[in-house]
């Protein structure tokens, strides 16, 4: 049964279990990641729009190599994880609660010529922005980040931030709620937005987005 993110009720129904491992299969390694079910308000574990985000990473045309990435709202770290081992140099975001069990997954399950291409930093949205590079990100990616509403706006100032014209946004959700489709709404008055995969399976959607262009004056 998958759980419904941050439904609060079913997490703290699971907190007997505090903390448990699972086992993935990506970039011809086999990633081991430890989850908390104590830190819910950082979310430490894999919920499956990560997966199925890791899974379209891997097989859906996506180029990588050498990319500069930034993964918000990192849980785990599972995303961040495959995305460098399919060739990215990334940074792995969170808040600073949930830095150090990222940080513990990220050391286990990247070898040692590869941790280089990893930097797990503490992010909140919509604050200390300037210790990022504006626009210096070819991907930004997020999986199952758009849940609460109040977070919505500094959800979207970040990406304002730190996208460029050519900075491809990947988010990788369900749609639960109304409020789901009102971020869709809100983003779209920034970014030029599209869905480019569905699983049906696990009810995720992936959608793409980029800065609009805005059309100049001859």
């Amino acid at each position: 049964m998958s759980l419904v993110p941050y439904d609060e009720k079913a997490l703290w129904g699971m907190q007997k279990f505090h903390q448990s491992s699972s086992t993935y299969h990506f970039a011809n390694r086999t990633i081991q990641i430890k989850q908390d079910w104590k830190q819910l308000g950082v979310a430490a574990v894999v919920w499956d729009a990560a997966v199925v985000l890791c899974t379209f990473l891997e097989t859906g045309g996506i180029d990588l190599q050498g990319r500069s990435v930034i993964e918000l709202g990192a849980g785990t770290g599972l995303l961040g994880i495959v995305a460098v081992l399919l060739g990215a140099h990334v940074t792995i975001t969170d808040r600073k609660a949930a830095l150090t069990l990222l940080e513990l997954n990220v050391q286990a399950n990247l070898p040692d010529d590869l941790q280089l291409r990893a930097m797990v930093k503490e992010l909140t949205w919509g604050q200390d922005l300037v210790s990022f590079s504006p626009g210096g990100y070819d991907f930004i990616l997020g999986a199952d980040i758009v849940y609460l509403e109040e977070t919505f706006t500094d959800l979207l100032q970040t990406l304002d931030y730190l996208c460029s014209e050519q900075t491809v946004i990947l988010l990788s959700c369900r749609l639960r709620y109304e409020r789901d489709q009102k971020f869709l709404m809100m983003m779209k008055g920034l970014f030029s937005v599209q869905e480019v995969f569905y699983n049906p399976d696990n009810d995720v959607h992936i959608f793409k987005a980029q800065r609009k262009v805005l059309k100049r004056d001859l």
